[in-house]
This record gives structure tokens, sequence and C-alpha cells, in this order.
């Protein structure tokens, strides 16, 4: 016996374990790293789009009093970082991105040189001394460039500026299944480049530890073992002599599970110098020469037949990403990801896409929250809400008669989706804001001549994605398990290791409500440690929503483990059987004699200070590993958003005025931390649909280089947000959880921009791209001629 249901931590909203150090000052970040003698750093970088680097003159840098050292690629000799896929260059072009850039240059803010000095005040003026020449190249800043016969070539080995190129599914006959349906529409839609704009820029702290003979770098990432890897051969070291330690993180959001440049060069110079070095990115780095993500164009149609039931699916999509491809996902990271899932939620019988990754010079694209889903869920919905509106069905209504209901079920795309609740959540969410009496005020204000809508999102979340499912998509690094390790001390504390990174998930919480539940123990009794590839044996970090599905699952494997051991020592003992045993709040209790126990403090002794007590079959101490792996194409989380704006005339400003989320995750560890993803996830959603945007002028500048030109929502535009679970638990984790970090993100902008449609309806204008500005509003709502009202909404049956 564990826990009685009764008192199991699983499924409660317990404090959080961190907040407590985070909210009161006492958290650690990279910046909050000084070491004796610590030097600073700041990087020349480049000042054009595209060229030729003919010179790099640091002779003035070194000479300002204060700088230590100014160091290029040829000083540092570093290797460079070369993501990959196992697939046939007609699909898939390597390009190396070196650390520093050495003969050219092919996006403002690439990294030159780095200029190292005794603080980071006279490291900035040691980067307006150095000296760049440049033999200007013509740079490509849109897709119509980049894809231009002719067109000048961001890489030479790219032809056509494409990095990646697939077009595997394509249903046989799907030709004649558009031509022969009764209903074909169709959508083209952009979405603007955006930057996750964590909190905490990146940064590190880098040091050369004689004693251990090995590099020690501390930084912010959401991957220390790979960014271990890189640095060892970047600097060609073994892998031993490099330790990654992550403190607390301010955010990563998928931007740093990319291992950047910056990092790798900070700790080349601090091994090159034999002194601590530290690199903190400030704001205008971070928003015009960090990763940045989603700047992609769909077009896509799809078939109905005349009862509105979709009969066919075809799309092509380009995704922009910038100069290089990020380690280790590669330029595949987006196109791949909408490729293999746009399905979806709906049962599609044709299918057919081809996926497209252009390189441009632009700061490269790393995975942001999401990653392609936001994006191509709107796509879908909007094919939804157009067939809907040429077969005159409500916009519910279509969505009811094509979601999946029926499970496990294997789509077109070949992949199978475990059980949810797509059905429930959408009447659901209907029937909350029904009940909230938004209708009826809809109803009201479109009476008065005001522009009022109501938009829905239906989707899935994969999550969960072990090894079978990254291999699929061929990568030469393939992701997937997580390890743990679950130890006991004499006193009864419980140690645990995971190879996931929490970078605001509250894992220090969540991972011990799990094992305190396996051991029966109390949860201050549990301690996790993360993030310091020394003491975590391996791990692959987090991202995709993995860290409770893969992570959580291994660290309850490796609980119970030590579960185990713990009875069969007290079944030693007593001369019993363990399957005469249960644990029971801190003791192991004999089942024939509840009365008869034994504490885990008694056993611990047994185990660590008189082992010779312990039978043969047993070894000494109380240390338990477990390895989890998903084989399958993991699970599906699901959701259902439903939005109320309002577009005021006069300034098109779109105004959310009611948020419902309904929510499948499986069994939520802790239904607080999930509400917390849930609103910090739709922020963004929010943010993209209606906000947020990199822009790039023929020259290649970025537009956003502080917040005055990047437009980020405040708590004034972001609504208060309704949410309602439903659990629909999974088959194979070990906690019955579903991934739960991303789906925020993915429903909110096609949830708004149909809402905002709806809102345009009696206009007659439809909008399509994301961020919807209020000029854009402001135009459809003065240009446009009325048209006559669409049918109205049916009733939920």
């Amino acid at each position: 016996m564990k826990s009685t249901k009764d008192d199991r931590l699983v499924g409660r909203s317990v404090a959080r374990r961190e907040d407590p150090r985070l909210l009161t000052g006492r958290g650690r970040f990279v910046d909050d790293i000084e070491l004796p003698g610590m030097l600073h750093a700041q990087f020349v970088r480049s000042t054009v789009a595209h060229g030729v680097i003919t010179a790099v003159d640091l002779t003035d840098v070194r000479r300002v009093p204060g700088v230590v050292a100014a160091f290029t690629a040829a000083d540092l000799e570093m290797g460079d970082i070369t993501a990959r896929l196992g697939r046939p260059l007609s699909e898939f072009v390597p390009t190396a991105m070196p650390v520093l850039a050495r003969d050219r240059v092919r996006y403002v803010g690439e990294p030159i040189a780095v200029v190292v000095a005794r603080d980071p005040y006279t490291a900035e003026d040691g980067l307006e001394a150095a000296k760049v020449t440049y033999e200007s190249l013509p740079p490509i800043t849109r897709e119509e460039q980049a894809l231009a016969p002719g067109a000048a070539l961001v890489h030479d080995e790219a032809a056509h500026n494409t990095l990646v190129d697939v077009s595997l599914f394509a249903t046989e006959g799907i030709d004649d299944v558009f031509d022969n349906a009764p209903c074909v529409v169709h959508v083209e839609t952009r979405t603007g480049r955006q930057n996750a704009l964590p909190l905490e820029t990146r940064g590190a702290v880098a040091h050369w530890d004689d004693r251990e003979e090995q590099l020690v770098l501390h930084t912010c990432t959401q991957v220390p073992h790979q960014v271990r890897t890189v640095a060892s051969r970047c600097l060609r070291l073994d892998e031993r002599a490099v330790r990654v330690i992550v403190p607390d993180m301010g955010g990563g959001f998928g931007l740093k599970c990319a291992v950047g440049r910056e990092e790798i060069a900070t700790a080349a110079a601090a091994r090159r110098l034999g002194r601590p070095v530290k690199w903190i990115e400030d704001r205008k780095d971070a928003l015009s020469a960090s990763f940045l993500a989603r700047e992609q164009h769909y077009t896509a149609r799809a078939a109905f037949d005349a009862d509105g039931r979709i009969l066919g699916l075809d799309a092509d999509v380009v995704c922009d990403m910038g100069a290089y491809s990020c380690y280790p996902f590669t330029a595949g990271i987006e196109p791949l990801m909408a490729f293999a899932e746009m399905p979806g939620v709906y049962k599609v019988p044709a299918y057919r896409v081809r996926g497209r990754a252009i390189t441009t010079n632009k700061a490269p694209t790393a995975p942001y929250r999401g990653v392609s889903r936001p994006q191509y869920v709107m796509v879908v919905e909007r094919l939804m809400e157009r067939a809907a509106r040429e077969l005159g069905l409500d916009p519910l209504e279509i969505r009811r008669r094509n979601v999946i209901t029926e499970f496990p079920y294997t789509g077109v795309n070949g992949i199978t989706y475990d059980p949810g609740s797509y059905l429930e959540s959408l009447d659901l969410c209907e029937q909350a804001l029904k009940e909230a009496g938004w209708y009826a005020r809809q109803a009201a204000a479109r009476a008065e001549g005001r522009h009022v809508g109501i938009g829905y999102s239906c989707f899935s979340e994969r999550t969960g994605y072990g090894s079978a499912a990254f291999a699929a998509r061929k990568m030469e690094v393939v992701p997937g398990f997580d390890l743990s390790e679950v130890r006991m001390d004499t006193s009864g504390a419980v140690t645990v290791t995971t190879g996931t990174m929490s970078h605001g998930q509250s894992h220090e919480t969540t991972m011990a409500q799990i094992v305190a539940d396996a051991l029966g123990v109390d949860l201050a009794k549990v301690k996790l440690h993360q993030g310091d590839t020394d003491r975590i044996t391996y791990g692959w970090g987090s991202f995709a929503s993995r860290s409770i599905v893969v992570g959580g699952s291994a660290v309850g494997l490796a609980a119970a483990r030590l579960g185990d051991k713990l009875r069969a020592i007290a079944a030693a003992e007593w001369g019993i059987s363990p399957e005469g045993t249960a644990l029971d709040q801190g003791r192991v209790r004999r089942l024939d004699d509840p009365d008869t126990t034994l504490t885990y403090e008694h056993l611990a002794d047994i185990a660590y200070l008189k082992a010779h007590l312990l039978p043969k079959d047993i070894e000494p101490g109380l240390t338990a590993t477990a390895v989890f792996d998903v084989f399958n194409d993991g699970t599906f989380s699901n959701a259902t958003h439903g939005v109320v704006v309002e577009l005021h005339e006069g300034t098109g400003r779109v105004e959310i005025l009611a948020y419902v989320c309904v929510e499948d995750c499986g069994v939520a560890i802790n239904p607080q931390v999930v509400e917390g993803q849930c609103r910090g996830g739709i922020a963004q959603g929010i943010a993209g649909a209606l906000f947020e945007q990199v822009t790039y002028d023929d020259r290649g500048e970025p537009s956003a280089t502080s917040f005055m030109d990047y437009k980020v929502p405040t708590a004034h535009e972001i609504p208060d947000v309704t949410i309602h679970h439903l659990e629909t638990p999974c088959a194979f984790t070990e906690t019955g959880a579903k991934g739960a970090g991303e789906g925020g993100t993915i429903g909110a902008p096609a949830a708004v921009l149909n809402a905002v449609n709806d809102a345009l309806r009696p206009t007659g204008v439809e909008l399509d791209d994301t961020p919807i500005t209020p000029e854009t509003v402001h135009r459809a709502l003065t240009a446009a001629a009325p048209v006559p009202p669409a049918p109205a909404r049916e009733q939920t049956p």
C-alpha cells in the first residue's frame, strides 16, 4: 500500500515549494553568480545582414582601459555547431553554424568576436572600438525573394534557399477527392515572427576547475546535457571535462532548448584566460539577435461533403527559419511538426502536405511554445469556419461532425491518438459561454451596432514525445527517454534526480508529489536535484510538454523500486514474503498484523550501517534508478478555447471580453500548476494573435530592438481566464498524466482570430493573418460593405 486515496498528494494543489525562495529574493540565477577574479564578456555583432567579412580589427579594442582580451574565431579555434537529420540532400541540407562568424555573416547581430573586460560596461566600450569591414551581399528577407529563380543564396550549399523540403504524405486519389467534393474551401495565412521573451535573458558564467580538471559552465538552458555535448565537441574536450550547471531559471519557452553560440564562446574565453568569465545578454540582443520563431506561410484547402464532413486536407507549409539550423532540432523543427500533425482532432480521410524550411538573412529560429501547432491549428480551424459558412452550418456543429470520438484512433497521418475528450470539451466550452450569457449579450450588442464576436478552437497537444516519435523525424540526435535516481538516507529523507529541467513548471513540487505518494512520506522529506550534468547521469531536459509525462514517469518508477527494496528489507527481518507488506506513512507495515511496523529510519540503518544483516540477494544502500521512454506515438492532451471579443470603431482595438478554456491533460499532478501553465500559455497565444511581431526592412535590419518597438501585452490586455478541467487518464504513463505546457499557446491564436472574424461577419471581411493589428481591424470596419446576416447558430442537440 502507498498513500490512500484520501491523503494522496497527486491531484492536489499543494503550495509550490519554490515560491518562498523565489518570491523573497533568495533565488539564484546566472547573473547572481559571482566568482573571484571574474571578467565580463560582450560580443561584437554584425551590422549587416549578409556579407563577406574582409577584415576584423580588434587593435583599438585591446587598448581600451579595462579590456583584458578580445578574440575572433581564429583566436579560439572552436568547432562548428551543426544540426543534422538523417535524410537525403533532396529533403534536408545541413548547415554549419560557427560559434563566431569567420568568413561570412548571415544576419544582423551575428556574433563575430568576443570582448572580455573587468566589468560589463568596459566590455561594451570595447565593442565600440571594434572595426569590421564587409563586402556586402544581397540580403534575403522575404519568402518570395528566397524562392525566386536566381536568388542570392544564404548558404551556397542550399539551392533555392531551402533547408528542408519533405512531401511524404499524399493519400492516393486525393486529387479526385477535391475534384468531386460538393464543397472546397481555401485558406492562406501568414503568421508573424516572434520572440519567446523569457523574463531572464540568456547568460553564462564559465570557469576552469583545476582540481577536477573540468570546465564548469553555469548557464540558463533547458537542455544541460546537450549543452555539455556541444561544448565538449566545439572545445575539443572529453565530455567528462565539461560540467554544465543550471541554477534557477527565469523562463525558457523553447528558446533555451537550442544550444546557443554565446555560451560556448564564453566557455572558450574562460578556458583560454584561466579566469571566470560572465556573459549576460542584454534586451537589445535578446530581441534582435537571439533565436526567434513562428514566421510561417500556409496555403491550404479542405474538401467537405454536403453534410459538412471533411473529405480531404491539402496544405503547403513554408517556414522561415532564418540563417541557420538550431541544434539539436534542425530547421525541420517547425515544418516537420506541421507536416506530421496537422489533421489534429479531426477525422481526415485523405491528406497531402508539403513542408519546407527556407533560410533567410534573419536571426535563426528555435522552438517556441507550441512549435507550429498554433499556426496549423489556426489554419484548420479557419477551414472549419469557412466550410460552415459555405454550407450554412453552425461553426460548432461542423466540428462536432468531424472530431474524433472513438479511441484509439489511427489517423491518415499514421499517428495513433490515445483516448481524449474532444467532443466533451467542445460541448462544455460552448455551454460555459452560453450560461454566462455571452450569446445573448452578443445579440444585444449587434442590435446596438457594436462589433462583438465569439470564436472557438478545438485542438489536441501531442505530449511525451519519446524516442520513437523523434526517430520518425530522422533526427540524428534522438531525444526521448528520461532517467531518475531516488535515494533515501539514514534519516528517511529522500533525494531525487531528474533529467528534466524546470524553468517555471514547478518540478520541485510536482516531482516531489509523485515521490511522496509512491513512498508514503511527507512532502517535506523529498528534495529534487536537476540541472547538473555531474549529478544527473543523463537527461534530455524540458521541452514539448515532456517533463511530467516522461520525467515524472521515470521518477515514479524509481520511487516504486525503492519502495520495493524497503519492503524487501522489512520482509527479511520478519521472515515473510515482501507481498505480505505495505508502505504506510514512513513505515513498512505487516498486512497480517497491521500494528507491527518498521520505520524507514530503522530500515535505512540496516541498509547502510548494518549491511551484514541483509540477505545475500539484497545489496546495501537505499537507491533505485529507472528509465522511462515512450515507444508509441505519445499521449495527446486536448482542449477547446472559447473567446468573446469586441472590435472598437475609430481605434480598431480588439478587446477580449471573456476567455474560457476547457482542458484535459489526464491526471493533473497539481491542478494549480496546470492552471498556471494554461494561463501563461494563453497570454503568449494572445500576444501572437494580436500584438507581437519582429519585422525586417529590405536591408535585413530588424525592427525591434527594445520594447518601444516590440509590443508585448500587459495584464491590462490579458483577460481573466475561466478554466474547466476534464480528466482522461493516460494509460501508459506512471501517473496517468499527459503534458500541459503548450496547450494554452496552441489554442489561443485560432480562437481569437475566429472571434474577430465573427465580429466582422456583418461586414463581409475576413482576416486570416496574425498578428491582427488595430490598423487591420480599422480598415476592415471602415472599408467593408455590409453583407446579409449569417445563419443563426444552431442549438446544441
